[in-house]
């Protein structure tokens, strides 16, 4: 199979590297800048269990020199994706297949969901540009259940977790799917396939609605925010908003907050993804992971004011630190 990766950062590295080890598919990467070039001088890298694993990688920064793929792996942080959705176009032919590998509430969640209209989601594809570029019948939903960093370009560090959930965006399971499962298989993952991938997008995002943003205005590791009770509450009260806002929408979610929290608990001092990226000075990955939750509850007229306290508190942090832009191309809705 010839697969493509869109963003070879943690997440795009992690997956690159460990399907060119496996050697059943043709592997390239879509980059830039210093990963780019490291990608050309050393290949894909990958730190794990004390083992650095490395393939040789094809690597480039245009599109129509990587040509017409079966399989695109999107990696990006959501808010680069509008910009750069239009300029896929090489990669994808009739019967390519994309799978975003991202966080949060993908760009095609709101599709065929009578109660949220026929509009984009403004928060994750600001004038749909994102839906005009990527045909929703060659989307296949994804959830990465996987703990990765970058150290320095090109070079991921594994920490945890391997889980990849599939399926497809309209639900059902279909051949492709589970092509894509197996190929995710032999490469080492904990690939499964999913016959309602939504809900499986709503429950991860229930339970990382709260403490990504949290433990990014903070400074505070996860431990730290569960251990102190009125932030718990607080964190409890979104998740249930949220909880709500998901059984609307046909995902409702079986498991308590404070199941979620034990959950999370074990993991102890753990930096969440977007506490990350505030220590290294990068933009925040807000929109996709609660500026969306509040527009669907938005339209859907679900009341949902600590969510809404959370997103206007980390908006303000990532505006104040250079972190997130001070007018953005789709603003969630007051």
């Amino acid at each position: 199979m010839k697969v493509c990766i869109v963003g070879a950062g943690a997440i795009g590295g992690f997956i690159g590297t460990r399907l060119a080890r496996a050697g059943e598919a043709q592997v390239s990467a879509l980059a830039r800048g210093a990963t780019l070039q490291a990608l050309r001088t050393q290949g894909w890298r990958l730190r794990q269990g004390g083992e650095l694993l490395q393939a040789p990688a094809t690597a480039s920064d245009d599109p129509a020199a990587l040509g017409v793929q079966e399989l695109v792996v999107v990696a990006l942080k959501g808010q680069a994706l509008p910009e750069l959705a239009p300029r896929l176009a090489p990669l994808i032919g009739r019967d390519t297949l994309v799978l975003p590998a991202m966080n949060g509430v993908p760009w095609w969640f709101g599709r065929g969901v009578a109660a949220l209209g026929d509009a984009p989601l403004q928060s994750v594809d600001p004038g749909g540009v994102v839906g005009r570029a990527i045909p929703f019948e060659s989307v296949l939903g994804c959830v990465v259940h996987a703990s990765t960093a970058t150290s320095e370009p090109g070079l991921v560090e594994h920490r945890m977790g391997q889980g990849l959930i599939v399926g497809e965006a309209s639900g059902g399971l279909s051949e492709r799917v589970q092509r894509v499962v197996a190929l995710l298989q032999n490469a080492g993952f904990d690939a499964t396939a999913s016959a309602n991938i939504r809900q499986d997008i709503w429950y991860k995002l229930w339970g990382n609605l709260t403490v990504n943003p949290v433990t990014a205005i903070t400074g505070a590791t996860t431990d730290r925010v569960l251990d102190d009770p009125l932030v718990r509450a607080f964190c409890t009260a979104a998740m249930r908003e949220a909880a709500a806002i998901g059984e609307r929408l046909g995902c409702a979610i079986a498991q308590s907050p404070d199941d979620r929290h034990a959950i999370t608990r074990k993991l102890g001092a753990f930096r969440s993804s977007m506490l990350q990226d505030v220590q290294a000075g990068r933009a925040i990955e807000l929109d996709a992971i609660v500026g969306v939750v509040h527009e669907i509850a938005t339209r859907l007229g679900v009341a949902s004011p600590n969510i809404d306290a959370l997103l206007g508190l980390t908006r303000l942090f990532g505006r104040v630190h250079g972190l997130y832009p001070d007018s953005p191309a789709a603003p969630a809705t007051a």
